[in-house]
């Protein structure tokens, strides 16, 4: 993959001193960080494999603070990249050379709890799992639990419209929020939806759901709460094979059953995850099935009982079930750490996220194992079962000549066999500057441009987040016309570490 990222442009930074003036006359001094040192926690997101140092950093705690900002951009010509709580996988929080990195990580109040509508108002930097914490007391929970739930903040949830293991049965992001508050390029103010079930007019919430920054600022999010089920039980299967774990999916779903949660792991990642978190994994295992079923008791024990059926049917090896909470989350402890248990047996990793249709899931494991053969690189596989949602990571050192080349090219490689097999590029993580050069493998020049009339209606002048999402940027009055012909802005090279 060949990434690329626009260059500042010289006037930006000449005016550089006057933008950091005019920014600290809206903020306080200790909110706007320009010094190379402050600015270096920001030089990018959980894709370390490229970092850039942003233009400034500003720290609002204010709605008005960052409308006040977005104003000024506007009025500067200023490129805005918003940024959470930097756990993005794609580069989607990447800073720009020429432009504000407006980090929204004050905004991190819960300010409404309302059991009443089931439902919360919470500000975007409040972490994910602040919010089921807030309301585990009176029996909720928020429902998406992405693996970085401990630290990922809402706001960047739905900017990606995350998941989690339990997005099989309850939903991704999208399907779970109700109202968002959001700040547009020049500093007006748009609310969509709010505590009602449904919105009227266009969906313009589920447009918002998924931008990765690129139509608005998001400062403030409604949450659906959901009562926290009866029961919970999970089971743990280990198949001989990859094909017989991928079998057993396929099965499960067949029956009609959702569990709440259904994630598979391969060969590797079983061993790193009970090396670096001892849960009871077999180790000799070549798949592992981690499947939980919620629900009403008597419901529960007997999908255990089908469940159970169907993986020794399958030729399962391992077949336990949960007897208590506490091994329920033993069950989970290893899946839940497996990117850090990864991280402990190699340098460097590239975590992959396509989706493919379930029935492809032993074939395209076969097509990821040939490809790390193809090129020189180890692989593990961790990924959400139940919806086909994958995320191989790629081992290499970041430290040895062209090894970051060799990973780009793999991880490239398994997003177009995902494509190839009828799925898509990304299926939690975004797009961000990852995916960006390989949006063509899956949409048609027409498809992409008709995306980027979307964008200009909301940012005409290509200030929020630009050089993510799209291969190459259309001039708005190019994509205004019938037929497109130019118009497009090349990105210069993107800075590697």
């Amino acid at each position: 993959m060949s990434l690329t990222m626009p260059a500042p442009e010289a006037a930006i930074l000449e005016n550089r001193d006057r933008l950091i003036r005019r920014l600290r006359a809206i903020l306080p001094d200790e909110s706007v960080i320009a010094e190379e040192a402050g600015m270096r926690a920001y030089e990018c997101d959980a894709l370390t494999m490229y970092r850039q140092l942003p233009l400034v950093v500003a720290l609002p705690e204010t709605v008005p603070q960052v409308q006040a900002v977005m104003a000024l951009a506007a009025e500067m010509n200023v490129k805005v990249v918003p940024r959470g709580a930097g756990t993005s996988l794609s580069g989607g929080a990447m800073p720009l050379g020429d432009g504000i990195l407006l980090a929204m990580g004050k905004f991190n109040r819960i300010l409404e709890i309302d059991y009443e509508n089931r439902c919360a108002r919470v500000q975007p930097g409040v972490a994910n799992l602040a919010i089921s914490d807030a309301v585990a007391a009176r029996g909720f929970y928020y429902a998406p639990d992405p693996s970085s739930q401990i630290a990922c903040s809402i706001g960047g949830n739905v900017g990606e419209n995350s998941g989690g293991v339990h997005c099989l049965k309850y939903g991704l992001t999208t399907n779970n929020i109700l109202g968002l508050e959001i700040v547009l390029m020049g500093g007006g103010i748009v609310r969509l939806g709010g505590k009602h079930l449904d919105s009227e007019g266009y969906d313009l919430m589920g447009l918002m759901t998924g931008s990765e920054g690129l139509l608005g600022v998001i400062t403030e999010v409604t949450v659906r709460l959901l009562p926290k089920p009866e029961t919970a039980r999970g089971l743990l299967l280990a198949f001989p094979t990859v094909e017989a774990g991928a079998g057993c999916v396929a099965d499960i779903i067949a029956a009609g059953i959702i569990p709440g949660g259904l994630e598979m792991m391969d060969g590797p990642a079983i061993r790193a995850a009970e090396d670096f978190q001892p849960c009871g994994y077999p180790t000799d295992a070549a798949s592992l099935l981690i499947c939980e079923l919620d629900g009403e008791a008597s419901e529960v024990d007997h999908l255990v009982g089908r469940v159970s059926a169907m993986a020794r049917d399958a030729g399962a090896t391992t077949i336990r079930a949960s007897e208590s909470e506490e091994e329920r989350l033993g069950f989970w402890a290893g899946r839940k750490n497996s990117f850090p248990a990864v991280g402990a047996i190699g340098p460097d990793y590239l975590c992959m996220d396509g989706t493919i249709p379930r029935g492809r899931l032993a074939e395209v494991l076969a097509g990821i194992t040939e490809l790390a053969g193809r090129h020189g690189l180890r692989v593990a596989n961790v990924f959400h079962a139940g919806d086909g949602n994958l995320h191989p990571l790629i081992l290499y050192d970041a430290n040895r000549p062209g090894d970051i080349e060799k990973a780009e090219a793999f991880g490239a490689d398994i997003l177009k066999l995902c494509v190839a097999v009828g799925g898509v590029l990304t299926g939690e993580h975004g797009v961000g500057v990852e995916k960006r050069d390989l949006m063509g493998t899956m949409f048609t020049q027409a498809d992409l441009d008709q995306q980027q009339r979307v964008k200009c209606a909301f940012d005409p002048e290509h200030r929020l987040n630009p050089g993510k999402v799209f291969p190459t940027l259309r001039r708005c009055a190019e994509l205004g016309r019938m037929h497109v012909r130019g118009g497009a802005l090349p990105f210069p090279d993107l800075p590697r570490f």
